[in-house]
């Protein structure tokens, strides 16, 4: 496994062995003990999530306040997202700053996102089926987000205006100025 910090300090992209033959493939996606070398970090995943979505959805901007905070380690199992984590500790050198990776099927690359970061995706391929581990377990009244189109961040989804789907909760989140970190 090897792990390549991103220009946010403790955001990792995570490239796991792959091997393939006339018979298919085998990766393992995550080893614990491998991970924690490979960052440097002691992580114990709770959760697991999935989802499915189609061309044009974007979920974000998401995060969880304080000690309901979660780092989360996400990949994509079929399709292509642009997936973006935002780094919204105060004390940080890169506070405000945001990256964006784009994970697939094909290049088989994953984000650790740790805590203190909102997160959001964007499916750039007809459908993308997303999983990801978090080492918090979610509490809806924790929770908190910010619009994705924020002038302030000014993320590039990779997608027209007329493509974009969001959720109705998405739609109606503050923006960075005003959410609540």
């Amino acid at each position: 496994m090897v792990a390549t910090e991103t220009k946010l300090k403790g955001c990792f992209i995570i490239e796991a062995p792959f091997y393939e033959d006339e018979r298919g493939y085998l990766t393992v996606s995550f080893n614990d003990q491998q991970f924690n070398d490979a960052t440097g970090l002691d992580i114990n995943f709770v959760q697991d999530n999935q989802s499915f979505s189609k061309k044009g959805v974007i979920r974000a901007l998401h995060y969880q306040l304080g000690a309901f905070g979660q780092a989360k380690l996400v990949r994509v199992l079929s399709g292509k997202v642009l997936d973006v984590a935002v780094d919204l500790r105060k004390n940080s050198s890169t506070f405000g700053e945001h990256i964006a990776v784009e994970l697939s099927d094909i290049n088989r690359k994953q984000l650790f996102i740790p805590r203190g970061f909102a997160h959001g995706f964007a499916v750039l391929s007809d459908t993308a089926e997303f999983l990801y581990k978090c080492d918090n377990y979610y509490y809806a009244e924790e929770q908190g987000g910010i619009i994705y189109n924020d002038a302030t961040l000014n993320i590039d989804w990779q997608l027209s205006e007329d493509q974009i789907i969001v959720s109705e909760r998405d739609a109606q989140l503050p923006s960075f100025e005003t959410a609540l970190l």
